[in-house]
């Protein structure tokens, strides 16, 4: 979906430069990737959006994320129920929400670092930036606090997000299908990922987050 979100951009920019060229404005070169930067700063409040259903494996601890109500860990078990989780996109570019399916609260960090579970995700403590990174790990940077990560300890407790940096095998994760009971309409087709589109009605983006909160 990233890769879509991606190339949706590019499609922009190129018409862009085309109705630039066309024109026959003689600009310098504009730097795409500040453009691509612009446009997945803010909330897409005009298209559908989507829902990725998976598993976050922790590197350090070796089991899954999971959200019980107000509390997060990564000591889940491969298919438990609290481990299934909602990712939900946010803007064109990598910035997600993630929900607990069972327990319907949001992965979120408050002030002091610390993972809590809210529920409600439209602030912008609950909004993260999914970062790919070399050795195809995935870290997920808050984006209300830039340089603070989702990390957590061997033992599977979260770790303070102050402490933490995109290099460290603490915030590194590996997405995962749920291998419990089967979460997708027509998984015995072998159909894995259902992407779930949001009514694009005004009264539903209204239900999904107050336009006070997500604007900025």
């Amino acid at each position: 979906m990233y890769g879509i979100n991606q190339c949706c951009i590019y499609i922009s920019f190129q018409l862009f430069m085309l109705w630039s060229h066309a024109k026959g404005e003689n600009h310098p070169s504009p730097n795409f990737n500040q453009y691509v930067r612009t446009q997945g700063a803010g909330t897409d409040q005009v298209n559908h959006r989507q829902v990725r259903i998976y598993q976050l494996y922790s590197r350090t601890s070796a089991k899954h994320v999971q959200i019980q109500g107000k509390r997060i860990s990564a000591t889940a078990e491969d298919g438990n129920v609290y481990a299934r989780l909602f990712v939900e996109t946010d803007t064109f570019g990598s910035r997600v929400r993630i929900k607990g399916a069972e327990s319907g609260r949001y992965l979120c960090m408050n002030r002091k670092g610390k993972l809590v579970g809210k529920p409600s995700g439209c602030s912008r403590d609950c909004i993260f930036t999914e970062i790919v990174l070399e050795n195809n790990y995935t870290a997920f940077q808050n984006v209300k606090y830039e340089s603070w990560y989702v990390a957590f300890t061997r033992k599977g407790t979260p770790i303070k997000a102050s402490k933490t940096r995109e290099n460290q095998r603490e915030v590194h994760f590996i997405k995962r299908l749920h291998t419990g009971s089967p979460p997708f309409p027509n998984a015995e087709q072998g159909k894995h990922f259902k992407f779930i589109r949001f009514p694009a009605t005004h009264r539903a983006k209204r239900n999904l987050c107050n336009k006070k909160e997500v604007i900025w």
